[in-house]
């Protein structure tokens, strides 16, 4: 059986990089579809280029599926006690250093920053710092999870 408290020794680890991933402009479009996001600099490749860009660019939050994925690294590590069944998303934060543009290769890393308890649960903050395959910052998403206790 899962433990239901994490492991606070996890607090301040980070893990090995992910793998690199493409953004493409067809799941920009779908992800600016299904959030509302109507600017032609989402879809129009035209319109990307006349505002600068090299190809479409991706809403703010585009990253939150990149940085989740990448969560489940520490969310599936066995040692880490998460029972993901007693795990409530609390909040997410993006800090973009750029545009994320179609064609990029990203390149995640996972930290978990902190692990304290509050109110017989525990939070958890994570960040998935994202890079291009040169190093470049391009972002960092900071997520808050709630394990709930017993």
């Amino acid at each position: 059986m899962t433990a239901t408290a994490p492991d606070p020794s996890f607090a301040g680890r980070t893990y090995p990089p992910g793998p690199v991933h493409t953004v493409s402009a067809q799941k920009i479009a779908e992800f600016a579809r299904a959030t509302g996001a109507a600017s032609a600099l989402h879809t129009d490749p035209a319109a990307a280029r006349a505002a600068g860009h090299a190809d479409v660019i991706a809403p703010p939050t585009f990253l939150v599926s990149l940085a989740q994925a990448t969560e489940a690294q520490y969310i599936e590590d066995p040692a880490a006690g998460i029972d993901f069944t007693r795990v409530v998303h609390g909040e997410e934060s993006f800090d973009l250093h750029r545009p994320v543009v179609a064609g990029d290769r990203l390149v995640p890393t996972l930290t978990v920053e902190s692990i304290r308890s509050a109110g017989g649960h525990s939070m958890v903050a994570t960040r998935v710092d994202v890079t291009d395959e040169t190093g470049q910052g391009v972002a960092s998403v900071r997520s808050m999870l709630v394990v709930r206790g017993e």
